[in-house]
């Protein structure tokens, strides 16, 4: 681990996307001094699209996406989704605190049914949310 620890907010933040389902998504980054986890950015918007514009072509993020789909029967389903977004294009330093950093948001965020490892869009594409098992 890197020593870097989960802001306070994070867990605040990802309590009301779980419960009141206010919000849709949630991007989490470092901060400038690479000692904690904040939040970058949430939206109430369901626009995977949108969602997806949000992840920078040569940086890391963290993201939570608050998945909705249907059954075969009809039913709707939510599912928390995990992402942790660390482009080729990012610099090797940065992809390095950012993998041995990842867990100390990820094992505060209780309730994750998946986790998406994406290097590309193609890696995050809203099919890979909804094709992982739940």
């Amino acid at each position: 681990s890197s020593g870097v620890t989960a802001a306070s907010e994070c867990l605040e933040k990802f309590g009301q996307l779980k419960m009141s389902k206010s919000l849709k998504y949630i991007l989490f980054k470092l901060n400038e001094s690479r000692t904690q986890i904040i939040v970058d950015k949430n939206s109430e918007n369901p626009d995977y699209e949108e969602f997806l514009g949000n992840l920078p072509a040569d940086g890391c993020k963290w993201a939570v996406y608050d998945f909705s789909y249907t059954l075969e029967d009809g039913s709707q389903r939510n599912k928390l989704c995990f992402f942790s977004w660390s482009p080729d294009n990012a610099p090797i330093r940065a992809k390095m605190v950012h993998a041995s950093s990842k867990d100390a948001l990820r094992k505060s965020l209780e309730g994750i049914s998946v986790e998406i490892q994406g290097t590309d869009l193609t890696e995050v594409a809203y099919e890979t949310g909804l094709s992982h098992p739940y």
